[in-house]
């Protein structure tokens, strides 16, 4: 079974840093693109940033400059990074890591549990 799981969220002040972590593991053939998305309540889902397998990387405006996003596909698990610097209120939601793969079974839409970020201004 192909499985997603998140680790880094946590309570920080405005101006601070947090990393997520991300690891894709069980049975599975390749990892297309990854990306890291946030939700607050009430509010849709959206994306915050995507990498390509090759590293290409795409950010919402509002991160630029400020979240990096890499990725780490040189072990049997295959793992996505979102370094987040110079924290600001708005960027508390719960954030989620997403993941195309191929799995034995074909290609699905993979997601983690969520990992709450928490910005005190």
């Amino acid at each position: 079974q192909v499985q997603l799981v998140e680790s880094g969220g946590g309570h920080v002040q405005a101006g601070g840093s947090l990393r997520l972590s991300c690891t894709a593991s069980g049975n599975f053939v390749r990892v297309n693109d990854m990306a890291w998305y946030r939700q607050t309540p009430g509010a849709q889902r959206e994306l915050v940033a995507q990498i390509t397998r090759t590293g290409t990387a795409n950010y919402r405006d509002s991160v630029k400059g400020r979240f990096t996003i890499s990725r780490d596909t040189s072990t049997e698990t295959d793992s996505v990074y979102l370094q987040m610097n110079s924290l600001k209120f708005e960027d508390t939601a719960v954030y989620y890591c997403n993941a195309q793969i191929w799995a034995f079974s074909g290609l699905g839409d993979y997601w983690g549990q969520g990992t709450q970020v928490t910005i005190s201004s």
